[in-house]
C-alpha cells in the first residue's frame, strides 16, 4: 500500500471524518468490483459494499497495522461475501447467479472476462479477482485468503490455466 493511504488511514483511525470518506472514495470501486465479481450481481455487490464499509468504519480504531490497510479491507469484503453466499445458498439452493443481468454487462461484455470467469471454480476465481483485478499483492491475497503465499500461487497458476480452456471454447 502507498505510504500516501497510510497517513489516511491513521487520520481516519482518530476520527477525521474526511480521511473516512477519502478511504472510501479510493477504495470503493476495488472493493465493489471484487464483490461484484464474487457474487455475479451488482445489486447484492451495492448490499455487500454498503456492509463491508460498514464494518470498516467501526473496526478501523482497532486496526494495528496500518500500511495493510488494503489486505485488511479485503479481508472483510471476502467475509462479507462468504455471509452473503452462506445465507443465499441457504435460502434458494438452486439460485443462478445470473438471473437479473446488469443492464450494463452488454457494454461490449466486458470482453467477456465476466463468463469466463463464471466458469472458473469460486476458489480460483477470487485469487484471480485480488490479484489481477484488484492489484494485490501475492502476500497480501494470502493474507485476504488465509493461505500460504505458495498455495496462492498455484491457484493462481490453475486459474490461468483454466481462463485459457475457458477462453479456448
Amino acid at each position: 500500500m502507498e505510504s500516501a493511504w497510510v497517513a489516511v488511514v491513521v487520520r481516519a483511525q482518530v476520527g477525521d471524518r474526511e480521511a473516512v470518506a477519502e478511504l472510501v472514495r479510493g477504495w470503493h470501486e476495488p472493493v465493489w468490483g471484487y464483490v461484484r465479481h464474487m457474487l455475479g450481481r451488482a445489486d447484492l455487490a451495492d448490499d455487500v459494499s454498503q456492509e463491508v464499509w460498514l464494518a470498516v468504519v467501526r473496526g478501523l480504531p482497532r486496526l494495528k497495522e496500518p500500511e495493510r490497510f488494503a489486505a485488511w479491507l479485503f479481508t472483510i469484503a471476502r467475509r462479507s461475501v462468504v455471509n452473503q453466499l452462506r445465507q443465499r445458498y441457504a435460502e434458494q439452493p438452486h439460485v443462478d447467479v445470473d438471473e437479473e443481468p446488469d443492464p450494463a454487462d452488454h457494454v461490449i461484455e466486458r470482453i467477456d472476462v465476466r463468463r469466463l470467469l463464471g466458469g472458473v471454480p469460486v476458489m480460483e476465481r477470487e485469487v484471480l479477482v485480488l490479484f489481477h483485478l484488484e492489484d494485490l499483492s501475492l502476500e497480501e491475497c494470502a493474507e485476504v485468503l488465509g493461505v500460504p503465499v505458495g498455495t496462492v500461487k498455484s491457484r493462481l497458476y490453475r486459474a490461468r490455466r483454466l481462463l485459457r480452456e475457458e477462453a479456448g471454447s
